[in-house]
């Protein structure tokens, strides 16, 4: 796929004198490792690396065109510089591939929790409307329903681009897709055109990265800010920070609430461990996803339904026959009459709101939850995750989680210190995952729900660099058919 440089520079501020109608190319990077002949070279500055280190390899690998902050004199090859790399590299992506987001209807979900379970409710959705429909996300991306793995909540420009140009070939109308506070911040999405944004909520997450939650807040609303005035903003309004989000948008505002007056409004009815009972913009429905949270989901899903046109009552009844998203509150009961719930609860708030549902269930004698924390990531939840175990919890097991290249006890260390005495005396800590929820099955009653959080729809256990086979819910299905039987 050869491109004039024109063409795939478009809109882009070069700040040099260079002719680019003299040049082609067929290969984009930013990964030194993938230069070659007729490649362009975006030389991006990172949080641990710095591109414009590995320019001299490049051009020995017969990479000739480098897209540069800093002009290298010493370096024998075609330099165009920009004032940003990042932003340069989004919007020539979507150049190079036709600029794919336009020919789309692009929703984008963004906020602390909820983006997974949306983004793929909605694809579902609109698949059973009818619809040609692709899904980016942290689970996995689709085309209609080929999986294409994921391995980030929100791709480089490169890979969304080359994924939203196959998406329109194969014929895709509407594309849902996660959009992450990195990703914004990183200006992967810059490139793209939005026909919809989406706030689901913002709690304490990834100060690992954004040194501060207003920090955290204000990238978020970035988003929002840049969507154009041919776009539409549907934000949650019971969060305090909803309407903030929208506060310098150019697009037209919609709101969605279960407490708050709202343009699409949800009313929980009833919370069971079976389903809810909602009354969604006035009609009853029964759903099988539970808790307050998932209302939330599907009110957002409703919402971008009726921004979009369709029929409100064909909506609503795919809604009634949706199931719950692989690693959301996924759960089984056993014949010995525990319910084991996995869920990819890992931050403070989605935590206490599984738990805060489970407790709620009338039929819920005793919660034991097994939980762990991220290595490499936000460190100052830890204790809060481990308070909040305690908290809801009869017994909480805390282990080990993705460590990467932390010592998994020093986490557990961290995670302890939040717990006060009494809450101390009712939690153990067993490092080994596997041992951890062994020994939770067995502390396991009828009446028990058995939650195992953090790790959700994740299929492996990464323990410095390598990625070990791990699957909370099928090791918990068949530990407890060995266990109890």
């Amino acid at each position: 796929m050869k491109k004039a440089l024109d063409i795939v520079f478009n809109s882009v501020q070069v700040l040099n004198d260079i002719q680019l109608g003299d040049f082609s190319v067929n290969h984009l990077c930013s990964d030194s490792r993938q230069a070659k002949k007729d490649s362009i070279f975006f030389a991006l500055r990172g949080t641990r690396t710095d591109g414009h280190q590995y320019l001299m390899q490049v051009v020995e690998q017969g990479c000739s065109l480098l897209v540069v902050e800093e002009i290298n004199p010493s370096i024998q090859a075609t330099q165009i510089q920009v004032s940003d790399s990042h932003l340069a590299l989004a919007i020539c992506a979507e150049n190079f591939y036709g600029n794919p987001s336009k020919s789309l209807q692009l929703i984008g979900v963004t906020g602390t929790n909820g983006k997974t379970t949306t983004t793929t409710l909605l694809q579902d959705v609109f698949m059973q409307l009818g619809h040609s429909c692709g899904l980016l996300s942290t689970v996995v991306n689709k085309i209609n329903s080929k999986e294409i793995p994921s391995t980030h909540t929100t791709p480089d420009p490169i890979s969304l681009s080359f994924l939203l140009a196959q998406m329109v070939e194969e014929g895709c109308t509407h594309v849902f897709m996660e959009v992450s506070s990195h990703a914004i911040h990183q200006k992967r999405i810059a490139g793209l055109t939005f026909s919809i944004g989406v706030f689901t909520n913002i709690t304490h997450d990834h100060l690992d990265y954004h040194s501060t939650f207003a920090e955290y807040r204000d990238v978020k609303k970035l988003f929002f800010d840049h969507l154009p005035k041919t776009a539409h903003a549907l934000v949650n309004i019971d969060d305090k920070n909803g309407l903030v989000m929208v506060q310098n948008t150019k697009a037209k505002i919609h709101t969605y609430a279960l407490k708050s007056p709202a343009e699409f409004k949800t009313k929980v009815l009833e919370n069971l461990l079976s389903g809810l009972v909602l009354q969604m913009n006035g009609t009853e429905i029964w759903t099988q996803l539970i808790g307050n949270f998932n209302a939330y989901n599907l009110t957002a899903v409703f919402g971008v339904s009726q921004i979009l046109d369709e029929e409100p009552m064909e909506v609503l009844r795919i809604i009634s026959q949706l199931k719950s998203v692989d690693g959301r509150f996924q759960q089984f009961k056993t014949e010995s009459g525990v319910t084991c719930i996995v869920d990819y609860a890992h931050t403070p708030d989605a935590l206490e709101n599984v738990l805060s549902t489970i407790k709620s269930f009338h039929d819920v004698k005793e919660i034991v939850t097994v939980i762990g924390c991220g290595g490499d990531r936000d460190k100052t939840k830890r204790p809060e995750m481990a308070q909040i175990a305690a908290k809801f919890s009869n017994q909480t097991i805390l282990t080990s989680d993705n460590p990467r290249t932390e010592n998994p006890s020093v986490i557990l260390e961290e995670m302890e210190a939040g717990l006060s005495a009494e809450q101390a005396t009712k939690t153990l800590t067993i490092e080994d995952r596997k041992s951890a929820i062994k020994t939770a099955i067995k502390l396991s009653k009828a009446g028990t729900a058995l939650l195992i959080a953090g790790k959700g729809h994740e299929k492996y256990q990464e323990i410095n660099g390598v990625k070990h086979p791990f699957d909370d819910y099928a090791l918990a299905y068949e530990l407890f058919k060995q266990i109890k039987n």
